[in-house]
């Protein structure tokens, strides 16, 4: 039956339709697999095929430290296979010897021809055969068990030397210890007798002193009675230190402006109380404030102290540093006797497979560890070098809905100064505009009336490409690219879908922002004053404008809440960490820029002081890779951190691979110009964070957007940082369905790919291919594969990026179909009305083979012939125009059910009003079924069929199986395929 059945499902299954749950998941895996292989063949410069490259290296450089700390076991490993090696030897020569025993006790009787009852007299002939097989299956047996006491030996004998000579080493570093120790005492002793012998402490005290004296008389706030010449001079330098004063930072507020001396103690600062106006914010502030001027005072007042005691007490300084001569010595001990018994412990755990795994994990744990503490440290040193006092521009990025006034805001921002056609003082660098101190200051002056204004920060970077893209990016690596955001939003239109997708991303990434709320100018008779702030242009207006900026104002806050922020306006929000701060503008009138200006510095200043801080690492990310003329290939590059200057070795992601090159030129633009015009640029032999630039260097073609760029220092390893470069691709490799089945995705930089792979993954889309960058006719031939497996499937997402004519062109032949579109949703509707368009189409094309299950029992027969109309009872499931009806009758002779087919169902009456389906329960007065004549004879009422016989609707293999089609699986219901269930024993369905 079992065979039956399977060849009767084969030969039942639908030719023509393409049906997932019938065909093996093998045969996908074995197409994708062939052909990955033949891409990477004719393709080895492909995006795909270099990432997993790259993770292959990785995966065998992994497996390759996992290798070396196998040691001992390997070599256990080794003697086992010497083991096998020689019992197979054995074994082999054994048999060998038998064969041969064999075959001379078979050749012995061959010359006689004696009958058989003669043989058992010959049976002493074999014996000396049997016992010389004996024999020699002994001495094979004793060579075998001499060469396994040799190797045993041979191991006891290599442990022993192991030991030895970690022992003879330990002696030796013990020796070379002392005699340094020794050394160092006789030229402690020297410099004692010298009178020059300073210990740890005072060295340290020495160094201390020497940063301080350099910071106070860079500060100008101190003079030092050495350096002056006279009191003409002296004047000199008071009146520069009280020039240089209000440019110092944090420190600045709470030092006296009297000019001290050095041996002068520092006052400890007394707190200053916060105002009742701003309780929450000032007590914040004053206590980092407070934090750093103490960490400030104490460094000072200590080495001051420690000076008094360095005087008072030499004494008690040498007996100091004989204590910790003696401890070192001691340690040094301790460490030799340690090591020794490491070595020790070592040698017996060796033995031990369960304890080694135990130690593999540690080992692997430690390194981690390590690797991740030198990061740290490298971090720390940098932090440390870095001067206290200065800080880096905020880099701050644009995001919101199209048309919502992105650009025109920062134009009207950079408009600051525009006199005769310059712009005062901002400097209009690649990719981003930077605003100095000076420009920010005179348009936020109006807003001294209401705020207190402070400037520590140099200056305000904008990144000028609005949109998600530099956010997308902002994963766990540690890039500083964007410190804060502003979310533009329309007053007139509220909430859209890019508004929403910004949200998602800035709350994905915990990214501070602000929102701008736009337009305020188009509330109805809104008196307009040019650059003025909010407040002073809301209190001038007439109360209905008021009232309607209140309505829309309050509704924008409900949707906000709705997508759980809570909101505020600016000036009335004194929790800015639990809410998000709205600052009304308008870009077209200008009102509402200062306090835009005056809240992102407030911010940034007073909340992020620590990320801000100026790091000598260097952390940069290319925004974009373009062709500029007499350049050729060039990146923008965003630098958030640290110096990059010209001739600097630099490693950054390639599309095949990691790229290594030189910086040749390091450009920007002259200040007065856009962007847009053609003009020279200007070359830089350095620049310094924050900022952004331009950079010209070989193989930049390949280059990645989004993704980092590194330089290689005197200490760093290059292919190090290729491996490490790379590491932000092959996370990628995890949104590729394996199976082969699924869509190309397309985007322009490394951060959109990850947003939309993000979001398909979300919404449970199946990726086949990815890529990077304009879309080619090849990256449309990996789409046609899915022509034939998958033909939903054969689409192209793309997000944000350039199509060229020729994949455009080979991709309407082919019928795959391309989506390009700059806003994720966008490109996600399209894809969904796509494949309910084709779910659709195959719905038409099937629809006669999908045929619904139902149970009839029939009330009346109206009509017998031509054509023949019944009065039923719906018993079981729906009955709907379309349905082919049958009645089943059991043959008597084979017991196999005889199908008598009455016709489709042309129409339904129900109370003699017409319908399309009439499901169990809906009438109970019976259905009118009026049924057209079948292609083969129809049965004749009352001879073969009548109203004793149950009706059925015409179900088979192949109707059940388009039912599981996913054109036709939503349609029906958990009670149908309970139905379809019951009814396939009487249409004898396997």
């Amino acid at each position: 039956m079992g065979k039956k059945s399977k060849a009767s499902k084969a030969a039942d299954i639908w030719e023509d339709e393409d049906l997932y749950e019938q065909q093996p998941a093998e045969e996908f895996g074995a197409t994708a697999e062939q052909g990955a292989a033949e891409e990477d063949k004719e393709e080895t410069d492909d995006f795909l095929s270099s990432i997993r490259s790259s993770k292959q290296k990785k995966q065998a450089k992994e497996q390759e430290e996992k290798d070396k700390k196998d040691g001992p076991k390997l070599l256990t490993a080794k003697k086992e296979q010497i083991k096998e090696a020689n019992k197979k030897n054995a074994a082999a020569a054994a048999n060998a010897d038998k064969k041969n025993a064999g075959e001379s006790a078979e050749a012995s009787p061959e010359p006689s021809s004696a009958p058989a009852k003669a043989a058992p007299a010959k049976k002493g002939k074999k014996v000396p055969a049997a016992l010389a097989a004996l024999k020699k299956q002994m001495e094979l047996k004793k060579q075998m068990e001499e060469e396994q006491r040799r190797l045993d030996e041979e191991e006891e004998q290599r442990r022993l030397d192991e030991e030895k000579a970690a022992a003879e080493e330990i002696e030796r570093q013990a020796a070379a210890k002392e005699a340094k120790k020794e050394r160092e005492k006789q030229k402690i002793q020297q410099l004692k007798a010298e009178g020059k012998y300073l210990t740890k402490k005072q060295k340290e005290q020495k160094r201390l002193q020497e940063r301080q004296r350099e910071i106070l008389l860079q500060s100008g706030n101190v003079t030092i009675a050495a350096f002056q010449k006279d009191k003409t001079d002296g004047g000199d330098d008071d009146e520069s230190a009280a020039e240089k004063k209000p440019k110092r930072i944090v420190y600045s507020k709470k030092k006296s402006t009297k000019p001290k001396t050095f041996v002068q103690k520092a006052p400890a600062p007394a707190p200053v109380a916060p105002k009742k106006e701003d309780e929450d914010d000032d007590d914040v502030e004053e206590d980092w404030e407070k934090l750093a001027e103490d960490d400030i005072a104490d460094d000072w007042e200590s080495a001051l102290k420690d000076d008094d005691e360095e005087a008072d007490a030499p004494a008690d300084e040498e007996a100091e540093a004989e204590e910790e001569n003696e401890e070192e010595e001691d340690d040094s001990e301790a460490q030799a006797a340690a090591a020794a018994a490491a070595a020790a412990a070592a040698a017996e755990k060796a033995k031990a497979d369960a304890e080694k795994a135990k130690q593999e994990a540690a080992a692997a744990a430690a390194k981690k560890a390590a690797e991740e503490k030198a990061k740290q440290d490298a971090s720390a040193v940098a932090k440390k070098a870095a001067p206290e006092q200065e800080m880096r521009s905020p880099i701050c990025c644009i995001l919101g809905h199209v048309d919502t006034g992105k650009t025109k805001l920062l134009d009207k921002i950079r408009q600051t100064n525009v006199q005769g056609g310059e712009a005062g003082g901002i400097t209009q660098q690649i990719g981003a505009t930077y605003f100095p101190m000076d420009a920010i200051k005179q348009k936020t002056a109006v807003m001294s009336q209401y705020e207190k204004q402070t400037f520590e920060v140099p200056g305000l970077l904008i990144i000028d490409t609005p949109g998600h893209e530099s956010f997308t990016n902002l994963r766990s690596r540690g890039s500083s690219l964007c410190n804060i955001a502003i979310l533009v939003i329309d007053i007139m239109h509220g909430l859209e879908q890019q508004t929403l997708e910004s949200i998602r991303l800035l709350r994905d990434r915990k990214a501070p922002f602000i929102v701008a709320l736009n337009k305020i100018d188009r509330l109805y008779d809104w008196e307009t004053i040019p650059n003025n702030s909010f407040r002073d242009s809301f209190a001038r207006q007439a109360k209905s404008v008021q009232n309607e900026f209140f309505t829309r104002f309050e509704q924008i806050k409900l949707a906000l809440a709705e997508q759980g922020l809570n909101s505020e306006l600016y000036f009335q929000n004194k929790n800015m960490s639990k809410y998000v701060s709205i600052v009304p503008t308008s870009a077209v009138t200008g009102e509402g820029v200062p306090d835009l200006l005056w809240l992102l510095l407030e911010l940034t200043q007073k909340r992020m002081s620590k990320q801000l801080m100026y790091l000598s690492k260097v952390e940069a990310t290319i925004l974009e890779v373009k062709v500029v003329e007499g350049f050729g290939y060039t990146i923008d590059v965003v630098l958030s951190n640290g110096v990059l200057r010209e001739g600097d070795r630099v490693v950054l992601c390639g599309l095949n691979g990691p790229i290594v090159t030189n910086i040749r030129a390091l450009l920007t633009p002259p200040p007065s110009r856009e962007l847009r015009i053609k003009s020279e640029y200007i070359h830089l032999k350095e620049v310094k964070a924050a900022l952004g630039v331009k950079i010209a260097a070989n193989d930049l073609e390949k280059a990645v957007a989004g993704s980092r760029l590194l330089v290689v220092g005197e200490d760093d390893d290059e292919e190090e940082l290729m491996e490490e470069v790379m590491d932000d691709l092959t996370g990628l490799l995890d949104s590729v369905d394996t199976s082969g089945r699924g869509v190309v995705v397309q985007a322009s930089t490394l951060g959109s790919l990850e947003a939309l792979l993000d979001f398909l993954k979300d919404m449970k889309i199946p990726v086949m291919s990815i890529g990077l960058g304009p879309v080619y006719k090849r990256d449309v031939m990996k789409a046609t594969t899915m022509l034939e497996k998958a033909p939903e499937f054969a689409v192209m997402l793309c997000f944000d990026v350039k199509i060229d004519k020729e994949a455009e062109q080979y991709a309407e032949e082919q019928k795959v179909k391309i989506f390009n579109a700059d806003i994720i949703y966008h490109l996600f509707d399209a894809f969904t009305a796509y494949q309910n368009k084709l779910l659709e189409q195959r719905r038409k094309d099937f629809m006669e083979y999908a045929v619904m299950p139902c149970v009839l029992k029939t009330v009346q027969i109206i009509n017998k012939r031509n054509p023949m109309i019944i009065g039923v009872d719906v018993v079981e499931g729906a009955v709907r125009v379309g349905t082919p009806i049958c009645a089943v009758r059991k043959d008597p002779a084979t017991n196999q059910p005889n199908i008598l087919v009455l016709g489709k169902v042309v129409s339904l009456e129900v109370n003699h009003k017409s319908s399309d389906i009439v499901k169990k329960g809906q009438t109970a007065a019976g259905v009118a079924m009026r049924l057209d004549n079948p292609s083969a004879a129809q049965p004749t009422w009352g001879r073969h069929v009548d109203e004793t016989d149950n009706l059925y609707s015409l179900i088979s293999r192949r109707s059940i199986d388009t039912l599981k089609d996913p054109a036709f699986r939503d349609t029906v219901s958990r009670d149908d395929w309970v139905l379809l269930k019951k009814l396939k024993p009487v249409f004898d369905i396997k």
